[in-house]
């Protein structure tokens, strides 16, 4: 389980957007509409919702089936 999910604002695509790792959000006008959209997202990563089947890929590209918990949340930070 990752412990923390780190959203960071950045100017991306000539906009602004949020990044979670490697992965960037579509491009916002302005820096506080990227803010706004990552804590919206921070606060929906968070949130308790039903156990459920899942598929990942992992960095090596091997595929795996799990159920993820629906109360097994990671804490979020917004950085930016």
């Amino acid at each position: 389980m990752v412990d923390k999910v780190r959203y960071e604002i950045l100017r991306h695509d000539g906009g602004w957007a949020y990044r979670v790792g490697e992965t960037y959000s579509e491009a916002f006008r302005s820096h506080d509409a990227a803010l706004e959209a990552a804590r919206r997202a921070a606060q929906e990563q968070i949130a308790p919702g039903e156990a459920t089947p899942i598929s990942y890929e992992d960095e090596q590209g091997h595929w795996h089936d799990e159920i993820a918990a629906g109360d097994d949340r990671p804490d979020t930070e917004v950085a930016g």
